[in-house]
């Protein structure tokens, strides 16, 4: 018998394996998520969305005689020329734009120690942005990617494009738990990969978000990020776990990576020495975010993402 859908959308989520009706129930409280968050450089148009001036946030309206103010770099020197007199191209805020989600599923992400996996979360996540996007009338599409594969989902303005990726999103999730702890990994799909992908399958002026840990996040995967970041607003959503940054208390743990069973001790100077590093990968990955204009919103699997994802939007 299954269990039954939640409806409290401000308790964590839970769970090692996602359940597909409960991320198509996440619609409920998409209706209440705006799909675009609010960023400083944005100006306010004529259309449903604030614009960033970024690729295609603004589209040709008509031509006007020129009036003074106008932008003397949009004048219609083709129209000028015939008419004899000035005229200027007025546009307008495109009525849609793309909502891209790019969702990580790696083996990495098949990690929690609270309430539930950080790949599960990012479903979640990932399904109510997709329900949000269509309840604003935008095109709704991604890309899901493990360390062997990726699918892409084409953007469209339909309840079964957003079906679609969450089946996408459920499928892989789910083998997460078939893969074989011992399985072979060094040869997985990087990060890089993935945002390389995602470049190309992205049109300029879209929305994207990435939800990942951001694990190998290197210079390649940077790269990429930051060239899509110049023709679209990218929102980083990274996903995290509290005991990756900080160790349990001092004594032996077992550990196993799957085909090796070993005895691990820990003291205060190994738990110090691993806050460090990671706090220092925190800071190196916050910093590459500000220096491509990405914006930023964590989430963590000890608690409920969806007042948090709105805080993150400038929504609360």
């Amino acid at each position: 018998m299954s269990s039954p859908l939640r409806s409290d959308f401000s308790a964590p989520v839970k769970g090692a394996v996602v359940d597909q009706q409960e991320l198509i129930h996440t619609r409920f409280a998409a209706s209440k998520l705006k799909a675009k968050p609010r960023r400083r450089h944005f100006a306010k148009q004529g259309g449903n969305h604030a614009s960033p001036f970024k690729g295609r946030g603004l589209a040709f309206h008509h031509v006007r005689e020129y009036q003074g103010g106008d932008e003397i770099r949009h004048i219609d020197w083709r129209v000028t020329a015939r008419t004899a007199k000035a005229h200027t191209k007025i546009f307008e805020e495109e009525k849609e734009r793309p909502v891209v989600l790019c969702l990580d599923q790696r083996a990495g992400m098949f990690f929690g120690s609270r309430h539930c996996f950080k790949s599960v979360l990012a479903c979640h996540v990932a399904a109510t942005l997709a329900w949000a996007g269509l309840e604003n009338n935008d095109r709704v599409g991604g890309l899901v990617f493990n360390d062997e594969h990726h699918r892409e989902v084409r953007p469209r303005r339909s309840h079964r494009s957003v079906l679609n990726f969450i089946h996408t999103a459920a499928n892989y999730n789910q083998k997460l738990a078939q893969v074989s702890a011992a399985s072979d990994i060094d040869n997985a799909q990087s990060l890089a990969s993935a945002f390389e992908e995602l470049r190309r399958i992205t049109r300029p002026g879209s929305t994207v978000y990435i939800l990942s840990d951001f694990a190998g996040y290197q210079q390649e995967a940077e790269r990429q990020l930051h060239l899509i970041a110049r023709h679209n607003d990218v929102i980083a959503i990274s996903l995290s776990d509290p005991m990756e940054g900080s160790l349990p208390a001092n004594g032996n743990y077992p550990v196993s990576n799957g085909r090796e069973r070993l005895q691990m001790v820990l003291t205060n100077t190994l738990r110090q020495q691993f806050l460090n590093r990671h706090q220092q990968a925190q800071h190196d990955l916050l910093a590459s975010f500000k220096r491509g204009g990405i914006h930023h919103i964590g989430l963590s699997t000890d608690a409920a993402y969806f007042q948090r994802l709105q805080r993150g939007m400038g929504q609360g």
